[in-house]
């Protein structure tokens, strides 16, 4: 059994083995190291075991280095699942070896392996920071909105009575917009414009953009990926006044109601952290949390890492943030969130 550096010659089969393993995720697919490289300029490192000419375990490891929240090796930094991906024990093993070997070689302070199982018995891990909320679509679009909760489904319909429509948007620049000042809002910075476009160029069918208008006016806007029978709403941005016709719910509906009748099978509503809004959100969706087992390997960390908005020592960052121009954060936001993973 050999470990190899992922070249583009084998990106098709890299990703024809992801395609067969059933605890893939979307992020374990190869692209996303072109995708994070030409970006965040942040250096990637995908390895794959092969055993006699086949591969059998794949790794997507990402180095995220900042002089404010340390040095790490991430898979995958900046998105929600990844880990090692492999056929059996052994391409596991070889995997965990060379991913806490590149490690200590990178001097990091930290391994990350953002996994959905746990795998590391012995390893410190977070597994009540974050959930996942997945469910299966019903292939009757009636019977996917009866399974909604009522109070919820009463919000969805007013949004139906409200005249809201949806349409496919090929516009990625008007999206962006709406991604970028809900971030605002929150007190959050945005991803650069930059990635959402290289996400549809390399994604192409598999990335696309769901727009919810009131007669001729965007009010909300959703990316979303899919990955085999799955799909995936994972960047979202409303107007300020898409909450009088209650739009951000109308908008994952019928995200729902277009995904049923093209058959797909999961719902995959995303990372939530435990007791936030979105996390209730979803929960009155009628989904249920899965918590997420995030685990680290520690080198010159001493204790595991607490990079998001829940810890307090951000609060101050965050009200500033609201306040600043919103052109402003468009600017200033992408060289921030670089260094965040």
């Amino acid at each position: 059994m050999q470990i190899k550096k992922l070249s583009n010659r084998d990106i098709p089969q890299w990703n024809e083995f992801v395609l067969q393993q059933p605890d893939a995720t979307f992020f374990h697919r190869a692209e996303w190291k072109e995708i994070i490289e030409r970006v965040f300029s942040q250096p990637m490192y995908f390895f794959f075991a092969e055993d006699d000419g086949e591969i059998v375990g794949v790794l997507p490891l990402g180095q995220v280095k900042s002089r404010i929240f340390g040095n790490s090796l991430v898979s995958l930094p900046f998105y929600v699942y990844g880990g090692i991906l492999a056929k059996n024990e052994e391409a596991f093993s070889v995997l965990a070896e060379k991913a806490t070997a590149l490690a200590k070689e990178l001097e990091v302070d930290y391994l990350e392996l953002r996994n959905i199982k746990r795998q590391f018995a012995d390893w410190p891990v977070k597994n009540d920071l974050y959930a996942r909320f997945r469910k299966e679509i019903d292939p009757d679009v009636e019977q996917n909105m009866k399974n909604i909760p009522g109070k919820q489904r009463a919000v969805v319909r007013k949004g139906i009575k409200a005249g809201l429509t949806s349409e496919y948007d090929e516009n990625i620049d008007r999206f962006y917009e709406s991604y970028a000042l809900t971030l605002h809002t929150h007190g959050t910075p945005a991803f650069p414009r930059q990635l959402f476009h290289v996400l549809k160029e390399v994604f192409k069918e598999d990335c696309d953009v769901l727009s919810i208008y009131k007669d001729d006016r965007m009010i909300a806007s959703l990316m979303s990926f899919y990955f085999r029978d799955e799909v995936l709403p994972y960047y979202a941005g409303t107007s300020t006044d898409s909450r009088a016709y209650n739009a951000h719910h109308f908008m994952y509906w019928e995200l729902m109601r277009r995904c049923s009748e093209k058959g797909y099978k999961w719902f995959d509503f995303g990372r939530s952290k435990t007791d936030t809004g979105a996390f209730k959100f979803k929960k009155n969706w009628g989904f249920e949390p899965e918590y997420l087992n995030y685990e680290y390997f520690l080198l010159n960390a001493t204790t595991l890492p607490d990079v998001n908005p829940n810890n307090p020592k951000y609060s101050l960052f965050i009200k500033a943030w609201q306040k600043m121009p919103f052109a402003m954060t468009k600017i200033i936001g992408p060289h921030i969130v670089r260094n965040l993973g």
